[in-house]
């Protein structure tokens, strides 16, 4: 039986922030653009949003799981279903559209919500599901510690500590905080595709040592057949997101907040949407 080495990975690109929305009540910035979508399979995009109440009014989604993760501020989100609950900094949210529903996300009057929000694309087997919401509260995260680096197991695992989250898509979700000088190293399964945002502080990720610093996003190279790892040195204190998941290899088809496999199920959710099978907005 042949054995083989983990393999160190490297970084394939770095960009920063696309700044694209600057209003009294909304910034935000696109951090992973949609569009590519064979490259970034099985997400299809990232922004970073600090907004205010009024910033966003009820909206459809259909296809589609969207993963907030709260940076700072609180946020209260709530559906035509009659699912609510309240966000605060360090928790996420993890929202499986499937079949369809209306949601709405804001801050409460006189508060902001600074957040990420990823869209992770669903299964086709998967597109028609019931919608379901796990809330992943800091509090009850899994933690594993090493000197100097703490790793918070929002979904899939890092070394021996697993996440209870369950997915549609196998995404591994890790936020990892490094004190200066010290080094982290998380681990990744064959065949994932991932990439890493700065929160806060500097480093070096990956075995070609790349310099990032806040705000700038770092994806990998693409996996291979093995076990492989991405190794992160904080030169200041340092957090940072990992993101990585097994592709699905499936055709995308994206029009607005739907995202299905063919031309011919995007005109069907929109079809769905305007004769009310999606249901009516719970004021």
């Amino acid at each position: 039986m042949k054995t083989h080495n983990v393999i160190q990975r490297e970084i394939e690109e770095k960009w920063n922030l696309i700044p694209r929305v600057d209003s009294p009540i909304h910034k935000a910035g696109i951090i992973l653009p949609p569009g590519d979508w064979e490259r970034f399979d099985p997400f299809l995009l990232m922004a970073e949003d600090n907004m205010r109440k009024g910033a966003f009014d009820f909206h459809p989604h259909r296809g589609i799981e969207t993963v907030s993760y709260m940076i700072d501020g609180v946020m209260d989100h709530r559906d035509n279903a009659g699912n609510k609950g309240t966000l605060n900094k360090g928790d996420t949210q993890w929202m499986s559209a499937g079949k369809g529903l209306l949601h709405l996300e804001e801050a409460p009057e006189g508060h902001f919500a600074h957040l990420l929000q990823l869209w992770v694309n669903l299964p086709a087997d998967k597109k028609m599901s019931e919608p379901r919401y796990q809330d992943i509260l800091y509090r009850d995260t899994p933690i594993r510690n090493e000197d100097g680096v703490q790793y918070r197991v929002i979904s899939g695992s890092s070394g021996d500590v697993k996440s209870n989250t369950q997915n549609y898509a196998n995404v591994t979700m890790v936020e990892i905080t490094i004190k200066a000088g010290h080094t982290a190293k998380q681990d990744l399964k064959p065949d994932y595709n991932g990439f890493l945002y700065v929160l806060e502080g500097n480093g070096i990720f990956g075995a070609d040592q790349v310099r990032a610093g806040k705000q700038e996003l770092l994806w990998m190279k693409p996996s291979v057949e093995y076990d492989s790892e991405i190794q992160v040195h904080a030169i200041q204190d340092l957090k940072v997101l990992l993101i990585a998941g097994k592709p699905l290899r499936e055709p995308v088809f994206a029009h607005g907040p739907f995202v299905m496999n063919t031309e011919e199920q995007i005109i069907q959710a929109f079809a769905d949407y305007r004769s009310g099978k999606f249901g009516e907005w719970i004021h």
